[in-house]
């Protein structure tokens, strides 16, 4: 057949043929990369491990104001308010591992956990030992254990300036700055023994839980 024509006249077969280039193929490397990127982000939970993950103050108070109501009880049913603060700490972190046993309970978390616990539970003894003050008419019940508390200290000195000061303290200004310097005292004293039973408990719990 001559040059030029470009289809057959008995057959009607093209004859003039065009090359095109294949593209390209990508590296693979460079192919998975283009892939990740065009995917939509997964959420968190699938992406990190379930022990990395932060922890969450919101399902954390429900263990604590349990612990910390339980301490409380036992507070007024005659337990030693210090060994409350003590335990109140490590309950929390127990209540806690029952609601989230997938969770590693690390030192810090302990610690954490029984600070937040230690707090409610001084703002719940504060509020029993109020109501029971109101409602049972104790006031005048607490004014003479605490001038009795300070008659036994200042029975053990002979220094005038410090028996000046209890003195002072008998009268009932005094006695109210007295009463608020005890509740900042235990404010102070739940959160510190609280955080230091939750660390304590912590450290058990996670040692217990290493293979």
């Amino acid at each position: 057949m001559e040059q030029g024509i470009a289809f057959c006249p008995h057959c009607a077969a093209p004859q003039i043929r065009v090359v095109i280039a294949e593209p390209p193929t990508l590296p693979l490397a460079f192919a998975g990369a283009t892939a990740s990127q065009d995917a939509a982000p997964l959420p968190a939970t699938q992406t990190v491990p379930v022990l990395a993950l932060p922890m969450q103050w919101s399902e954390a108070f429900r263990p604590c104001a349990l612990a910390a109501l339980v301490a409380s009880l036992l507070a007024s049913l005659g337990l030693n308010p210090f060994v409350a603060m003590l335990s109140v700490g490590f309950l929390a972190v127990v209540f806690y591992r029952q609601r989230r046993q997938e969770m590693e309970i690390k030192p810090g978390i302990g610690a954490g956990l029984g600070a937040l616990a230690g707090l409610l539970w001084f703002a719940m003894s504060s509020t029993l030992g109020a109501l029971k003050i109101i409602l049972l008419h104790q006031g005048a019940e607490l004014s003479g254990k605490l001038i009795q508390a300070i008659q036994q200290a200042a029975a053990q000195t002979n220094d005038p300036q410090v028996l000046s000061v209890f003195e002072r303290l008998k009268s009932p200004g005094g006695l109210e700055l007295l009463m608020l310097t005890i509740l900042i005292f235990a404010f102070l004293a739940s959160i510190v023994l609280g955080g230091l039973s939750g660390l304590l408990g912590g450290v058990i719990l996670g040692r217990r839980d290493k293979p």
